[in-house]
């Protein structure tokens, strides 16, 4: 599994049509995207990444960067969101931050 991150409209799905050399249509069978709004629905985020993990890749918007919510929950979901970045970072064969369409590799290799 290939774990891609990065800011919204950073081109990471454009990146992971790349990487899999497939079209849009294919990419919704292969990829799974904007996962880190799983992160606060879960109870069980090991669960989650093995479920995630099935996919070619895995794709999440960075929402750690930036002002602190003032809202308790939304705080909450913000933690949730990083700490299942770092379960994927960790399952993931490869992982790459996307930055202006570009992936900067952290782990690993892309194909």
């Amino acid at each position: 599994m290939i774990f891609l991150f990065g800011p919204l409209y950073s081109g990471k799905k454009e990146a992971a049509m790349k990487l899999l050399g497939c079209d849009a249509s294919e990419l919704a069978h292969r990829a799974v995207w904007d996962v880190q709004d799983l992160a606060a629905k879960s109870g069980d985020l090991p669960s989650l990444v093995e479920e995630l993990a099935r996919y070619d890749v895995v794709i999440a918007t960075e929402v750690g960067s930036g002002v602190v919510p003032v809202d308790a929950e939304e705080r909450a979901a913000r933690e949730a969101a990083g700490r299942l970045n770092c379960l994927l970072a960790r399952r993931a064969d490869a992982v790459a931050r996307v930055f202006c369409g570009i992936p900067i590799v952290l782990k690993g290799e892309l194909p």
